[in-house]
């Protein structure tokens, strides 16, 4: 694994979870992306919950500071008068209540205290850290516990060693390296290029009580947004850079003083300037996101402006799906070609998030502008982007089931349909309620009503057979439905059944029990594991 940012933790997480051994390169030095604060939404949120870290998260210090922070408005200064507040359908506010469509709601912490957590946890289930290595070049021999022989370099000592693995993973940690050598296009546009300045003062007064995730500020000293970390005296202040004009150096602390008491309205303001960092603001998509044994994930596949908080959830997921078909292909109950399914839905999926971040950064400026004119008609309500994407592969059967209403990959009903996330049901399991989500992540699963012993017979054969694990839960025997939406919510009868991947994608549902129930079960579990190809050498974990 190659990259130490959230998309490289999680995967190296997801993986070491299920006894995966694995080694994740870089760290702290490589970082050279501007503190920033991450919005983890909800579909993020339910995916570390099933790392039992959702508490964790929340506990982090930022993520305890800005727990009660929603909104974007614009002003003229954070003293000033206030222009306006974002206001569009397409909006869900990050305080509003998502509890019929996820055991989670969203998270707001800095980049750099997660990336703790996640590392910490990573050291705990065994990951092998290696903060002071590059990987340095790599070899590619075809599938197996041999296919890549990577040539990795001590950063202190310069010292280099060859590793052999079944597969690189590259989360961004090579700068594009990876995808360079392996001839992969990253095609996309830079949105604008800018300056990050981390500043410290006590700016209560002038908050005024006001618990905003951030404020556009316009007026003749300075056009940016200000980002509380602390509701009080830590501060980011994100400014326009024209590098073709002015160097990065050009914002000396003098400059960015100014800057910040033009920013703030306080004339006579003495911040601390703590950093100062240069980024661009990009839109991008690698051409694929598999080639042979090397996987992108993260950075390395996508880059997106930060409108709408997309960014980390998405290679959070990427590193998710990846994640269980690696597992399933290493422990033998998948055939390899399922891994190419990982490029067959994350790309699509990936490529309509990034345009969606494009079209909330461009909708920034009516914000400023009291919105003369609508907005953009392709924009997609934002739970939709979190929670309703529908994958189209071989490993959803069948992925065409029915005509689809929504938006593009959206749709605008989490309907239990092939391809699309599980929907949320509130369950009572062991006395405790849980939610439907906290049953997948290790195995497949199939989702009955009471009366499954069909089904049970037919799981039980199946798994015998064909050494796939699958756990049968029967909802209202097993666990209780507590708000009666089973099997409604699913599109199914009471005597159907819903077969779930690991990460919480239906992949199958059969609306009634068939009257050859293994043969249907056999016959489907097969083409979606591809087991119906030529068999595969187990390999080694």
């Amino acid at each position: 694994m190659a990259g130490s940012g959230p998309a490289g933790l999680a995967t190296a997480l997801f993986l070491a979870q299920q006894g995966v051994d694995c080694s994740l390169l870089g760290g702290r030095r490589e970082r050279v992306r501007p503190p920033r604060i991450l919005g983890l939404h909800p579909r993020a949120m339910e995916l570390l919950r099933s790392l039992g870290m959702e508490r964790e998260i929340r506990d982090l210090p930022s993520a305890r500071a800005l727990a009660a922070n929603s909104g974007i408005l614009a002003m003229e200064s954070l003293a000033g008068h206030e222009l306006g507040a974002l206001d569009a359908k397409y909006v869900v506010d990050a305080a509003t209540d998502l509890g019929s469509l996820s055991p989670t709601s969203w998270c707001l912490c800095e980049e750099s205290e997660l990336e703790e957590a996640l590392r910490d946890r990573a050291e705990r289930l065994g990951v092998r850290m290696r903060p002071d290595a590059e990987l340095v070049s790599f070899e590619r021999d075809g599938w197996g516990d041999d296919g890549i022989l990577a040539t990795v370099r001590d950063r202190g000592s310069g010292d280099e060693h060859r590793v052999r693995a079944c597969c690189l993973v590259d989360a961004g940690g090579t700068g594009g390296a990876v995808r360079d050598e392996l001839g992969i296009g990253f095609e996309g546009r830079t949105m604008g290029h800018f300056v990050t300045i981390r500043f410290t003062a006590d700016l209560t007064g002038e908050l005024r009580g006001r618990r905003f995730i951030m404020a556009y500020v316009d007026n003749p000293g300075v056009r940016g947004s200000l980002m509380p970390l602390d509701n009080r005296a830590d501060w980011l202040l994100h400014v326009r850079h024209d590098p073709e004009q002015e160097s990065a150096e050009s914002f000396t602390r003098e400059r960015c003083t100014a800057l910040v008491r033009a920013a703030t309205g306080v004339d006579d303001l003495q911040p601390r300037i703590d950093s100062v960092s240069a980024w661009a603001g990009e839109a991008r998509v690698a051409d694929r996101f598999r080639e042979g044994q090397v996987f992108l994930v993260g950075d390395a596949a996508h880059v997106m402006p930060p409108s709408g908080g997309f960014d980390a959830g998405t290679g959070i997921i990427d590193a998710h799906n990846l994640a269980w078909k690696l597992v399933a292909v290493l422990d033998g109950w998948a055939h390899p070609d399922l891994l190419d399914s990982y490029d067959e839905e994350r790309r699509p999926v990936c490529a309509a998030t990034v345009e969606q971040a494009v079209l909330r950064a461009k909708d920034r400026a009516r914000l400023l502008a009291a919105y003369p004119d609508p907005a953009d008609p392709d924009l997609v309500q934002d739970p939709l982007v979190w929670l309703s994407a529908r994958y189209r592969s071989m490993a959803v059967m069948p992925w065409d089931e029915g005509v689809l209403p929504g938006y593009g990959l959206w749709a605008a009903e989490n309907d239990g349909r092939p391809g699309s996330r599980a929907p949320h049901l509130r369950l009572r399991h062991g006395g405790a309620e849980i939610s439907v989500h906290d049953l997948f992540g290790r195995s497949m699963v199939l989702l009955t009503g009471p009366d499954n012993r069909p089904w049970r017979e037919a799981v039980r054969s199946v798994s015998a057979e064909l050494g796939t694990p699958v756990q049968v839960y029967g909802i209202g025997t097993d666990v209780e439905d507590l708000d009666d939406r089973w099997p409604e919510l699913y599109g199914v009868t009471a005597q159907g059944a819903v077969l779930v991947r690991p990460d919480g994608v239906v992949a199958w549902r059969c609306a009634d029990a068939p009257i050859f129930t293994r043969t249907v079960l056999r016959a489907m579990t097969k083409r979606l594991l591809r087991l119906d190809r030529p068999p595969a050498e187990k390999e080694t974990r």
